[in-house]
Parts: C-alpha cells; structure tokens; sequence
C-alpha cells in the first residue's frame, strides 16, 4: 500500500469529470487500497479519484454513522457511482481534503440512493441518509467536477475561496518558518 498525494484547489484535475471504469482487476483494487490508506491517513470520511489525480469514476468511503458507539459503514469501494434518486433537505457544514481547513455550509438532499458497482464489477444499490448521504453527494460531485465551494452562491463562495488562500498562505508561512514541520 502507498500513500498517495492530494490534490489541492486550484489543481485544474479536480474539475475535470471522471471516465467509466470498465477494467475490474487487481491494479483497481491495489488503487482503492491505497485511495483508502491516504483518506485514513488524512482523517478524511470519503476520497475521490481526482482528488489524487485519477480522472476514474472510484471513490473510497467510511463515514461514521454513530459517535457514541463509533459505528461506521465500514470502508465502501465505489465505482462508476450514480445518484437514482433523493430527497429531503440537509444543511450540513463540509469540509474537503482537497481544501485543508476550509469548512462551509452546504444545502444537499438528506437521503440518497445510489447505484454503483463493487471491485468485481458487481452491480450494487444502497441507500444513505444523513451525513453518510451528505459524504457520498460530496464525493460523487467530485467525479463529475465539481467541488463543494460551487454548491453556494456567488458571494459565500468568493469569501470562501478567500478564506482558503488565507489559510494555504498562513500554513506556507509557518513551512517557511518551521522547514522540519
């Protein structure tokens, strides 16, 4: 398994839509592995192929359903994801790991239901609710291009754009104070 690198707002590749995966073999998992180990590693809940640089549709998710018993769904393999159904409003605040330290409010459908396939190519179906719906609204964006700051209106997503240079300066700053951090 490797940890694979993230890639940060602006890089153009998150706003490009993912291709269908039609190859279902062991260079596929070997990548959602490794997609897996890099969301763990950035204690993220979800991670999509662009978000390290794979225009695919895959993404990788293990979200948490219940704190005081720490349930989660588990680690969940998605590919070629598709949204067949929602409803319900949910406004829930967002973070991404393509946008370290920037979290916004966003308004998504409480409950979805969502066709996909599994690493044998295996048609599947599940429905979420929740912040599991809100995670796999927020992933399945990213493979069709779209980054949760395009979910707002055009002022909250001018100063949350600025919000995040702010603290990508701030963060380069304490690199250039501190080069061993």
């Amino acid at each position: 398994m490797a940890l694979l690198k993230i890639r940060v707002w602006p890089d153009p590749v998150l706003k490009k839509k993912g291709e269908k995966v039609t190859v279902f073999d062991e260079n596929l998992r070997q990548l959602l592995e490794d997609m897996a180990e890099t969301m763990y590693a950035n204690k993220g809940i979800g991670l999509a192929g662009q978000q390290v640089g794979i225009t695919k549709r895959i993404l990788v998710c293990d979200v948490p359903l219940d704190e005081q018993e720490k349930k989660t769904t588990g680690l969940m393999f998605l590919i070629n994801p598709e949204i067949v159904g929602k409803n319900g409003k949910i406004v829930f605040k967002e973070g991404c790991l393509s946008f370290p330290g920037l979290e916004i409010e966003i308004e998504r459908a409480s409950n979805v239901w969502v066709k996909f396939q599994n690493v044998d190519g295996e048609e599947k179906e599940l429905e979420a609710s929740g912040l599991f719906a809100v995670c796999l609204q927020h992933e399945i964006d990213h493979l069709d291009g779209i980054v949760f700051v395009d979910r707002v209106g055009p002022v909250k997503r001018r100063l949350a754009l600025r919000e995040f240079q702010k603290l990508m300066k701030e963060q380069e700053e304490k690199r250039t104070l501190n080069p061993s951090d």
